[in-house]
């Protein structure tokens, strides 16, 4: 039997602090990306699938053990909720690694910027969140940097670039039942049960097709299983800080970790139309992040102004 609702639980209008906790989880996938995208030459999509589950949950799973133990934050009152969104996030997690097997990191990352737009529409027809022109207009601006930035070939409607966007709705339609689950569900439950999933549904594909792997590659694997589970975890309870809409423009700060890995690990410097396309990202979040401060201490001084 799932545990009351604690106060704790309970969705929280603390919008700057779910913002720095987006920042920080889309700013994990980027580089876990990076080793799958490597590993993935060498292993199946079924594999990495499998083995970034597995290595992601180990260290979900302990520390469970700091939040009161597994029966208790894996508790919960509402399985059907679960198990849609569980299916949502199945299909999306395997439109992107099929995507990322079989297209170029351009077309994948470009295509996955639509998301704030999914988001945001989403937000407003599922949450009944109030969303404003301003970000709308966030929205936009950013998506047009994103453009600019990435430069998007004539090609889009590739097998991969189709996966990305069928992934990228799915995605923001995730993260909207995440914060609906976020109002009641533990947030490491709502980071766990995904991998738990993604397990099940692989392990019969790998029975005669598993590759044996070197030392080496299981501890990438294991790598990409604490990065992929931090941002897994921040990004839940980011979701339950600050309301979806707020959060959508900054899917955009994970572009930054992506020109730091192209120059980095591929050697790849940016050009003029990068620098220009992240300039404009950059501009647009801290728009947001200026208007979610105004519109928090607006709200402090009015309830300061009704309580006196």
């Amino acid at each position: 039997m799932a545990a009351e609702v604690s106060a704790d639980r309970k969705l929280q209008n603390r919008a700057v602090l779910g913002v720095v906790l987006m920042i920080v989880g889309l700013a994990l996938y980027p580089l876990a990306d990076a080793f799958i995208k490597h590993l993935m030459g060498t292993y199946s999509v079924q594999q990495t699938s499998f083995m970034r589950a597995l290595t992601r949950l180990v260290p979900l799973f302990i520390t469970t053990f700091f939040q009161g133990g597994p029966l208790h934050v894996l508790g919960t009152n509402h399985p059907k909720s679960h198990i849609f969104r569980l299916i949502v996030n199945l299909a999306y997690t395997y439109a992107f690694m099929y995507a990322f097997s079989m297209g170029s990191l351009t077309v994948i990352y470009t295509l996955s910027y639509t998301s704030p737009f999914f988001m945001v529409v989403l937000s407003a027809l599922m949450l009944k969140e109030k969303v404003g022109y301003e970000r709308w207009l966030a929205v936009a601006i950013g998506m047009a940097g994103v453009v600019v930035a990435m430069r998007p070939g004539t090609n889009m409607f590739e097998t991969a670039a189709i996966l990305v966007l069928i992934g990228t709705f799915l995605g923001a339609l995730n993260k909207i039942l995440m914060r609906r689950l976020a109002a009641t569900e533990h947030s490491l439950a709502i980071a766990i049960y995904p991998n738990i999933v993604m397990i099940l549904v692989t392990f019969p594909f790998l029975i005669s097709t598993w590759k044996p792997m070197p030392l080496e590659h299981w501890g990438l694997f294991a790598i990409v299983g604490c990065l992929t589970a931090a941002g897994q975890y921040a990004i839940a309870q980011a979701l339950r800080f600050a309301q979806g809409s707020i959060l959508a423009p900054i899917d955009y700060s994970s572009f930054f970790w992506v020109v730091a890995l192209d120059l980095f690990w591929w050697n790849k410097s940016p050009d003029s139309f990068t620098l220009i396309g992240a300039a404009v990202i950059v501009g647009s979040n801290l728009f947001i992040l200026y208007r979610t401060r105004r519109n928090e201490a607006a709200k402090r001084a009015a309830a300061a102004a009704s309580g006196s």
